[in-house]
């Protein structure tokens, strides 16, 4: 199956543990390691102090740029996908986008309390998604962000669908996480559901489960669940069989 240009730079960006923001120094680039969260509806999540350079380049100038990478096929760098987003930066004060991003970077409870860090969003402009090699395809924002609808339904239903799963299925949660994600057994749970996939976490670990295609509703999360509960079950009979024989 063919992806979808703004699925697939929507699968890289978020699945992104980390990424470069570009910056201005007085017009002269900036570039600095950040650790985005993306939002419901894919505008990236950062928590910035300001103390940081970049922060204060984002006070002055809110224009700025995030890269983000996925892993290379091979020993070619270039062979890498990624995603140039363009945006508008603004400090937001929002304490379920904070906890999104607390939920995507645990280990940042640390600091999570300090007085001088805030949280900033990302409002994309655009996006250039490079796929490979030689690969290139511009994305205008109608392009690559979600459906608004249905980012609205499912963030309505995130809470629900969490609290039931995480409750009542957590073998399935393992089943994807070891048997799909490569994850050695642990106490996984749901930790966020958005329209193109969930992540499942465990201690301070995140893993990313994207979905064939993105869903409209609670309804095409369940779905999406049970296919990859079932594909990873027979993924680690499989495995237990070969080992077996």
């Amino acid at each position: 199956m063919t992806e979808v240009p703004g699925f697939e730079a929507r699968r890289i960006i978020r699945a992104a543990a980390a990424a470069t923001l570009a910056t201005q120094q007085d017009g002269q680039p900036f570039a600095s390691l950040v650790t985005p969260a993306p939002a419901p509806d894919l505008a990236p999540l950062l928590w910035l102090s300001s103390l940081s350079e970049h922060t204060r380049h984002l006070q002055r100038d809110p224009r700025c740029a995030l890269l983000f990478t996925g892993a290379a096929e091979g020993a070619n760098p270039q062979t890498a996908p990624r995603v140039t987003l363009t945006g508008m930066a603004e400090q937001i004060t929002d304490a379920a986008l904070k906890a999104r991003w607390l939920a995507r970077h645990p280990y940042a409870a640390l600091y999570a309390e300090f007085g001088d860090f805030g949280l900033w969003r990302i409002n994309p402009l655009g996006a250039l998604m490079v796929g490979g090699f030689a690969r290139a395809t511009r994305l205008r924002v109608a392009q690559l962000l979600p459906d608004a609808a249905a980012v609205a339904a499912i963030a309505e239903a995130e809470g629900d669908i969490m609290a039931h799963v995480n409750a009542d299925h957590a073998d399935a949660v393992e089943a994807i996480a070891t048997g799909l994600l490569g994850a050695a057994p642990e106490a996984w749970r749901l930790s966020a559901v958005d329209v193109d996939g969930l992540d499942i976490a465990a201690g301070e670990t995140v893993l990313r489960l994207t979905f064939a295609a993105p869903v409209a509703d609670a309804d095409g999360v369940r779905q999406e669940l049970v296919r990859s509960a079932r594909a990873a079950r027979a993924a680690l009979a499989a495995s237990q069989q070969y080992r077996n024989s």
